[in-house]
């Protein structure tokens, strides 16, 4: 016949028991410590240094979510306007060529140096052609420009009210470009119905090779190393 075996514990007296390992325990000397309290106080370290080291751990997590975050909506800042230029890329292309022809208008409009003479003799022929008395026409110092240069002209003219008029209409109108700048305008003491213009016409032309080359290297030379 098989024996049947029981035991039972008796929890009072083991509670009792552990309650007498926590008392009277010296905590300047834990090594006397009997093995529960030992056992306990690791534990507890344990899970206070566990505890801090999950802390920081989440909140360098927390810091690189932001940062990831931020970086996520500026790339879909960018995902979205390439896409819109994508999306417009053809008429984007057609505005460039038109940007380009336009360009090349006013570049056709620019005199050669080789052609600044003519063009000087066009303008006082504007002024002539109109009756029109040159009182001074005095080309200044060229500046050159990054891509053009530009030629002032100081003028003084007179005559009558509406050649005066037509004059700037046809300093307008010519096939390469002129403007009136610093207009005065002042009847004349001396004759009637007689006007005097004063100021300064601008043309401008493209830039040779070689000023080119000049302007490149100037360039170059300011930025330095």
């Amino acid at each position: 016949m098989a024996r049947k075996l029981s035991a039972n514990i008796d929890f009072a007296a083991l509670q009792a028991q552990l309650q007498a390992q926590f008392s009277g325990l010296d905590p300047n000397d834990p090594s006397r410590w009997p093995i529960v309290p030992k056992v306990s106080a690791l534990l507890g370290v344990f899970c206070v240094v566990f505890g801090l080291l999950w802390y920081v751990w989440l909140d360098g997590l927390s810091v690189e979510l932001e940062v990831d975050q931020q970086k996520e909506v500026e790339l879909r800042k960018v995902y979205v306007d390439k896409l819109s230029q994508a999306i417009n890329l053809e008429s984007l292309r057609k505005q460039l060529e038109e940007v380009r022809q336009y360009v090349n208008q006013l570049e056709k409009q620019l005199p050669s140096k080789a052609e600044m003479d003519a063009l000087l003799s066009d303008i006082n022929q504007a002024g002539l052609g109109r009756s029109l008395q040159f009182e001074l026409f005095r080309p200044g110092q060229v500046v050159v420009k990054e891509y053009y240069a530009e030629l002032p002209i100081s003028v003084k003219i007179s005559g009558a009210y509406h050649d005066v008029g037509l004059f700037a209409s046809d300093i307008a109108h010519l096939s390469r470009i002129v403007t009136l700048n610093d207009i005065q305008l002042a009847p004349m003491k001396d004759k009637q119905n007689q006007l005097m213009l004063e100021g300064v016409a601008k043309t401008f032309r493209y830039l040779d090779l070689d000023e080119v080359e000049a302007q490149r290297k100037a360039k170059e030379k300011k930025v330095g190393p």
